[in-house]
């Protein structure tokens, strides 16, 4: 665990906002194979435009799974079906953006512990809890939901919201203005430089955690403090006293 100076003994924190997508689930383990049929739907069994399609999102379909390099793994839907229709002729990126949607709504979801009892022990502390994605909110109400976590989020955004995306700082605001939070008593914790930027902005404190693809290298020079993953935040907050 890697903390700066205002990682122990700091202000106290209100309200903990979460990513979703390697932050409360594993990116790999829950995208890759997800990617992988998707890809083989929009292609048609074509080979070389499915190579097309991998290469345009930045995806291995040998290995089945994202290079770090992916522009899926920060972006919202409609970026990603704009690059995918790009490869499609005649295609509608809409068309794309919607399927993306409905499609990764039922994804195998890999979490990276048990969510039910770790979201009930940060409730039980009185934490206000939200969840800000760029996916769509459609498909972050399902993913929580089909975790048994859906209703124990007091805010769920997506990019589609209302309220921006990630790197911009106004849907994380958005929680803090919903739940009558102060933005520096409120914690982003995030797997990716989008999420760590867009809380910098928003005055908060960031929290990075490793279950996303981006290496401790490239998160830490955002990141208040870098953690393995969600567990060790109870550990962490109480040692901002």
């Amino acid at each position: 665990m890697k903390t700066d100076a205002a990682g122990a003994g700091g202000r106290a924190i209100d309200g903990l906002l979460f990513d979703k997508d390697g932050t409360l689930f594993d990116f790999h383990g829950t995208w890759g194979v997800w990617a992988g049929g998707v890809i083989e739907h929009l292609s048609g069994g074509d080979a070389g435009r499915a190579a097309d399609l991998a290469r345009a999102i930045h995806y291995d379909l040998g290995a089945r799974q994202f290079h770090d390099t992916s522009p899926a793994i920060a972006g919202t839907n409609r970026e990603v079906a704009e690059l995918l229709a790009d490869c499609l002729p005649g295609a509608e990126a809409g068309r794309i953006e919607t399927y993306l949607m409905t499609s990764s709504a039922t994804a195998p979801l890999v979490p990276v512990l048990d969510l039910v009892d770790f979201i009930a022990g940060l409730r039980a502390r009185g934490l206000r809890l939200g969840v800000m994605t760029n996916d769509a909110e459609f498909s972050a109400r399902a993913h929580l939901a089909a975790s048994g976590i859906g209703e124990a989020f007091d805010f769920i955004a997506g990019f589609d919201s209302g309220h921006g995306a990630k790197p911009d700082a106004a849907p994380l605001l958005a929680f803090a203005r919903a739940e009558g939070l102060a933005p520096e008593r409120v914690a982003m914790v995030g797997d990716s430089t989008h999420d760590l930027v867009a809380g910098r902005a928003a005055g908060m404190v960031t929290v990075a955690v490793l279950t996303g693809t981006a290496p401790e290298a490239e998160l830490a020079p955002y990141a208040d403090v870098v953690l393995p993953d969600i567990g060790y935040l109870p550990a962490w907050l109480d040692s901002r006293g």
